[in-house]
């Protein structure tokens, strides 16, 4: 994807120059090897510190809520799905917005990289489908597919639904994908293991708040969990606290979460909490046909009334 960031470049340095936005949101070089850092630019001559690669796995959607500026962001597939999210709930205007799509081949997963070496990783370097690895004493040659992002492996939008330029070619999109076999395990399982399996996934989790600082979709002026006037969960790390926590902020995205993986991502002690989202995304598909973010034309399911709306689920 390194091919992109000529593009990138010259079309953020055009709309600068012709004061179409008064910023472009996008990535830089971050100070540690696969944590590019996202990267305001307001003058056209700063545009050279823009760059794309496979560590730009934040979702730049995140930046976007209730800006009164004319902003350009630069976004793949599931950033412009959440930018369309954005855009149906009224958190930013079409008319602000100049999107500089980017179509992606998934983004690399730094903890499964970080797994496979002893060592400290000074130095990434991408080329095609080829990442090499090296430190001190050691250089290692990967396949970028074998260390994808476990959203990006079972991603099926992996072109922008919504752009005003693209940076490059669109791609193939990936084929008979499923995307939700994890999520069948588990509504296979009776409730017993159903509770066992939550309180593993949950047991590391220590509050810091970092899935809902990382998601686009969490912008609620308070959170629930801040609330102490009533106080609707405990701040505390005990077990029913978090479950709460996890569970309630899983509902909030039900119908709008693209899976972009920024909150498994973000996560310091690596907790796979797409597992909560993925099936309530998998339920929106199965009784309404609805996936989130294809469309600035119609609301989601879940923030919309009809009388034709099936109600099996009541029975």
């Amino acid at each position: 994807m390194l091919e992109y960031n000529d593009k990138i470049r010259e079309i953020s340095k055009k709309i600068l120059k012709e004061c179409k936005v008064d910023l472009v949101i996008g990535f830089r070089k971050g100070s540690v090897p696969m944590m590019n850092e996202p990267h305001v630019v307001k003058n056209p001559d700063d545009v050279d510190k823009l760059i794309w690669d496979s560590h730009c796995g934040i979702n730049l959607a995140n930046y976007l809520t209730e800006r009164k500026e004319k902003v350009g962001i630069i976004a793949k597939g599931c950033d412009s799905r959440n930018i369309a999210v954005h855009i149906i709930e009224n958190k930013i205007d079409r008319d602000q917005l100049y999107i500089i799509g980017v179509p992606c081949q998934g983004m690399v997963d730094k903890r499964q990289i970080t797994a496979k070496f002893s060592g400290e990783i000074q130095s990434i370097i991408e080329k095609g489908d080829t990442i090499t690895v090296s430190g001190n004493g050691f250089e290692e040659k990967l396949s970028k597919t074998d260390v994808l992002q476990k959203n990006c492996a079972v991603c099926t939008h992996r072109n922008p639904v919504v752009y005003d330029e693209l940076a490059g070619d669109l791609v193939e999109e990936q084929r008979g994908v499923d995307r939700y076999e994890d999520v069948r395990a588990v509504e296979a399982m009776d409730s017993e293991a159903k509770w066992q399996y939550f309180d593993e996934i949950l047991a590391p989790c220590i509050r810091c708040y970092a899935c809902r600082n990382a998601c686009p979709l969490c912008y609620c002026p308070t959170c629930f969990v801040d609330e102490s006037r009533p106080q609707w969960v405990g701040k505390s790390i005990d077990p029913t606290d978090t479950r709460t926590f996890h569970f309630l902020r899983a509902y909030h995205c039900a119908g709008r979460c693209t899976d972009c993986g920024a909150c498994e991502r973000a996560c310091p002690v690596g907790i796979n909490m797409r597992v909560f989202t993925k099936k309530l995304e998998k339920d929106c598909k199965d009784l309404f046909d609805w996936e989130a973010g294809l469309t600035i034309d119609v609301r989601p399911p879940l923030d919309i009334y009809r009388p034709e709306d099936p109600d099996e689920f009541i029975k």
